[in-house]
């Protein structure tokens, strides 16, 4: 009876069950996908807008803002293993110019994320409207952006 409770019958017991331990968490930790926030608020001179935010090429969010929905925040997972990742922002922003006329404008631009898990970012436009990129005002070496207009967006059919 002492053999069944000896030294060496439980470390060749617990060898392969910390083993076996260890593998399952790594493989756990590796399968969770990294997440960050993106916010998008009407402007002022806004009436309203309708915008898509995609990641890595596929559709992540769509924001839809007019004057009793001022301000959006969605959470974005991204994909397992990648640290870097390429958005797009597409979008129509129909705004009240000072002359009072009503315009819209059709904005996509493309940039990249560095590693923007935990950070928050936000969808700002600029050069009246016909740009649209995302910013951490916190860390603006998250995200580069691209003036250039887009090849992803398309627009949408209703």
């Amino acid at each position: 009876m002492s053999s069944f409770f000896s030294l060496k019958y439980y470390a060749r017991a617990l060898v392969p069950m910390c083993a076996a331990l260890l593998t399952v968490s790594m493989s756990y930790a590796t399968a969770w996908a990294g997440e960050f926030t993106v916010t998008d608020g009407k402007a002022d001179s806004e009436i309203s807008e309708v915008s898509r935010v995609y990641i890595d090429g596929k559709l992540a969010a769509i924001f839809r803002l007019d004057d009793k929905n001022r301000e959006k925040t969605v959470r974005i997972t991204t994909p397992v293993g990648r640290l870097d990742h390429t958005y797009t922002l597409c979008g129509e922003i129909t705004i009240r110019t000072p002359e009072g006329r009503v315009e819209t404008h059709e904005v996509s631009n493309d940039g990249t994320l560095h590693n923007p898990d935990h950070h928050h970012l936000y969808a700002l436009g600029s050069n009246n409207f016909t740009e649209f990129f995302l910013m951490d005002p916190d860390d603006e070496t998250v995200a580069d952006h691209h003036p250039t207009h887009s090849n992803v967006c398309s627009m949408p059919v209703s």
